[in-house]
């Protein structure tokens, strides 16, 4: 079984700018190479996941979305970086769907088909959707105050449950969990 790190991907790995129907307006952070080069050389795998709810909705075709992701993978192979899977869910919170962020299934999927441990796994990301996701998953959480990460804690930060480890970044929160701090 192998341990990851599960990224949500707009205002963790790239810049949120809420429904990505551009390419153009595709950013990601500049840490965010050097973060998941990080993952890799730990011997992680690197996941990326992510609610990609425009696409039923009507807003962008599915295409955009590898599109967007094909722009990702080019910009972290710039840092010698790579992603070892990526996941979304193509729906909108009405569906009901299992893959949808805050429940677990793209997490599950990507446990069953790359044999991650999510004990000893984390997942990432700017919203407490990804906190619960990982909690439901089994698997620690990790909340970055960029994207909406700010907004999200000051609303959030009296629920029951809250992240393992708060951290500046994606690149703060991947040294955080290679140095052991969860040990």
């Amino acid at each position: 079984m192998h341990k990851a790190i599960f990224m949500d991907r707009d205002g963790t790995v790239s810049e949120e700018i809420g429904y990505m129907y551009d390419t153009g307006l595709y950013k990601p952070f500049p840490w965010t190479g050097p973060a998941i080069r990080k993952i890799n050389e730990s011997g992680m795998k690197a996941v990326l996941i992510t609610n990609q709810s425009g696409i039923e909705r009507g807003y962008f075709p599915e295409s955009l979305v590898h599109e967007v992701h094909d722009l990702l993978r080019a910009e972290l192979a710039r840092h010698n970086a790579k992603l070892d899977a990526v996941y979304f869910c193509p729906h909108h919170p009405e569906t009901g769907c299992d893959c949808r962020k805050p429940r677990p299934g793209l997490l599950l999927r990507a446990q069953q088909e790359l044999g991650i441990d999510l004990a000893h796994s984390y997942m990432i990301g700017d919203r407490y959707l990804d906190v619960d996701a990982a909690h439901a998953a089994g698997a620690r959480s990790v909340l970055v105050m960029t994207g909406n990460g700010r907004a999200e804690y000051a609303k959030y930060k009296h629920v029951a449950l809250q992240p393992h480890l708060i951290a500046e970044n994606l690149l703060d929160a991947v040294e955080l969990i290679i140095s052991g701090v969860f040990a």
